[in-house]
């Protein structure tokens, strides 16, 4: 099975990090980190290719090029996010599969919501380049989303 054979990859990593943190915890950063990586590079590359830094005409509204890279890559890596999430990091949880991609998708919305208001400020206020607002961003936003998956989309279900 996928799920078995990726934890057999992070597990592998992990002992030097023992002292520093839980086995969730870094099996969280491996996951998160590289789906994020993924996003970032999607990210960069809808903006800098696909889009071409150009604004994105919709039927009923019109798209900065960076809000439309930032909502494709989401597209792409929240199922994978998903997956990863409930058969790698947090594979105990007692929580039903439905109700788990509901409050995953709920969390998953406060995370690009937040990412996409970040994104906005940083680079239509303050005018960062969209690439770097987004890495910058990123630190923000998966402090936030470890901590409402942990706590809400995947908790485990108390015992009374």
């Amino acid at each position: 099975m996928l799920s078995q054979f990726i934890i057999k990859i992070i597990d592998f990593f992990y002992p030097p990090f023992r002292r520093l943190m839980p086995i969730e915890t870094f099996r969280y950063a491996a996951c998160g980190g590289g789906n994020t990586l993924l996003s970032l590079c999607l990210f960069t590359i809808f903006y800098n290719f696909v889009y071409d830094k150009t604004f994105v005409e919709l039927p009923f509204f019109t798209l900065e090029p960076h809000s439309a890279s930032l909502f494709t890559a989401f597209i792409i890596t929240f199922p994978i996010g998903f997956y990863l999430a409930r058969n790698i990091v947090f594979s105990t949880s007692t929580l039903r599969g439905r109700k788990q991609l509901f409050r995953y998708f709920v969390t998953a919305m406060l995370s690009l919501v937040l990412n996409w208001i970040n994104l906005k400020i940083m680079v239509e206020i303050w005018h960062f380049y969209p690439s770097v607002a987004q890495v910058i961003n990123t630190v923000i936003v998966v402090t936030v989303s470890f901590l409402s998956q942990k706590y809400f989309a995947f908790r485990k279900q108390r015992v009374n």
